[in-house]
């Protein structure tokens, strides 16, 4: 690993925040040398894509949140948003991006003592990658590889989830985007050539913005706010660093400032701990979401699969016969998604582990994003309220622990049937499910879902081209310019 600090320019400012130095010192000298995480990265990245192409076809309220904000603009040398025909500024297109990648919560996740999806970061960085290398094609200069995007997406993905292993912003009441943005201010401002002074006044600039509240994902104002807040992060994040790339200056003790600093003022005098030096651990440790369910829930959904097959070999109806079901969960999934009453909206669902098992039972089969959605028939369907009544998330704190666990990094949740005879059926108990970093078929997972998303939105001949370009080794993928990349899903 080359890895040095900053502080050993003696052209850096010495009163800057060690954490920011850290950062910068990270962002500009670290190299990837594991063809496991070059691997991973790719995945990743195709795997962000194709939730933005499912969110095209699934979700009519994501797709008017997208394109230019004067109608029919097309931007010179502008990012070609993938899968559309939009021609977009960075910010606009950092946003729309971010927000096709997230809004449905299919995209991967890594949990920790805060939660959060490392791939809205994906948002900014291909968004600035794109539209910088167009412009340098423009002028006679050599554009962006695809080699620059995935290692701008390892160290955004690491350093958002470094945070996130020991701040607990959502006891605050705070949200996990203010670390998209932070992320993304470091990557694009790499990706756009700033120095090291500038990405770290970027970076203060970041943290001077403060924290979004957490209140859009909590009952009793879940909204779409949550499928389109990572993309204002990436949006966010790409204007400070042009802003900074500009001549705007920093704050060097933005997090640390007696009584205006960050710590002072919204974290309690608290100091952000990273639990390890910055590498690639977060991309070789993320969770891939194969099933349309947040990832907490993820073990939910493939218990309640098994829970399918019980009731069927015992010739037994969900809404007959069962009288009660017991779901041991982790704390994150309790607190994000235990929902009783009406659910009003497509983010409520996608946040209700009761919708979820309801559903499967009923359908017999797995839950998909349509189920999500406003126009769904599952989401007017009364068996569907009936059966949630009935079925109650309880916390395990074994297993709250193991999630927290780096040896274990589990994701249980177990399910268990009483019938209305009082027989109670076996529980199901789900550690590791699909996409998980320990499966090792989560990488062959998440190319066929890709695929799967490429089929469902592109014409024959669109797919052909798309599909060869995904099978392509690692190495040749890097070499690619991102304006070959890109352009290969844009719609003419």
């Amino acid at each position: 690993m080359a890895y040095r600090s900053v502080l050993d320019d003696e052209n850096i400012h010495s009163t800057y925040d060690k954490v920011l130095i850290d950062i910068v010192s990270y962002v500009f000298h670290f190299t990837i040398t594991s063809p496991r995480t070059w691997q991973r990265a790719r995945a990743a990245l195709l795997d962000a894509l194709g939730c933005g192409f499912e969110t095209l076809r699934e979700s009519p309220e994501a797709v008017a949140l997208i394109g230019p904000i004067v109608p029919n603009t097309v931007v010179p040398d502008g990012f070609r948003l993938p899968g559309t025909s939009h021609q977009l500024d960075p910010m606009k297109g950092a946003f729309d991006l971010g927000c096709l990648i997230r809004y449905l919560d299919h995209n991967d996740a890594f949990p920790d003592a805060e939660w959060g999806h490392p791939s809205d970061n994906i948002g900014a960085i291909l968004a600035v990658a794109d539209w910088q290398s167009r412009v340098s094609l423009s002028i006679g200069q050599k554009p962006l590889t695809m080699e620059a995007v995935l290692l701008a997406l390892v160290k955004a993905y690491e350093i958002q989830g470094c945070f996130q292993v020991h701040s607990e912003l959502n006891k605050a009441g705070f949200d996990h985007t203010i670390l998209v943005k932070v992320a993304s201010t470091a990557a694009v401002s790499w990706l756009l050539d700033l120095s090291e002074n500038q990405t770290l006044d970027a970076l203060s600039l970041a943290w001077m913005d403060g924290t979004p509240l957490r209140v859009y994902r909590q009952p009793p104002n879940v909204g779409s706010r949550k499928g389109w807040a990572a993309g204002d992060a990436c949006m966010r994040a790409v204007h400070l660093a042009l802003l900074t790339k500009n001549g705007q200056p920093g704050a060097p003790t933005v997090l640390t400032a007696s009584r205006w600093g960050f710590y002072d003022t919204l974290f309690e005098g608290q100091h952000f701990r990273l639990p390890r030096p910055l590498g690639s651990w977060v991309i070789e440790s993320i969770f891939f979401k194969i099933h349309a369910a947040e990832g907490h829930a993820a073990s939910g959904v493939e218990a309640a699969l098994e829970l399918c097959e019980q009731l069927r070999v015992h010739n037994l109806s969900p809404e007959r016969d069962i009288m009660h079901i017991q779901v041991r969960t982790q704390h994150a999934a309790k607190i994000a998604m235990d929902k009783q009453g009406r659910l009003h909206n497509s983010a409520d669902r996608d946040h209700c582990m009761q919708y979820m098992i309801a559903v499967i039972l009923l359908k017999g089969y797995t839950i998909c994003a349509a189920d999500y959605q406003n126009d769904s028939p599952w989401a007017r369907d009364p068996r569907v309220e009936d059966l949630r009544k009935r079925i109650d998330l309880v916390e395990d704190q074994q297993f709250t622990a193991e999630n927290h666990d780096s040896l274990k990094q589990s994701a249980s949740n177990a399910l268990k049937v009483t019938l209305r005879d009082g027989v109670d059926l076996n529980e199901v108990v789900v550690e590791y499910p699909a996409g998980h970093p320990w499966r090792e078929d989560a990488v062959k997972m998440v190319k066929t879902k890709f695929e799967k998303n490429v089929v469902k939105w592109f014409d024959k001949d669109e797919q052909d081209v798309v599909l060869k370009l995904a099978s392509s080794n690692v190495e040749e993928f890097k070499k690619l310019t991102v304006c070959e990349f890109v352009d290969t899903f844009f719609k003419q």
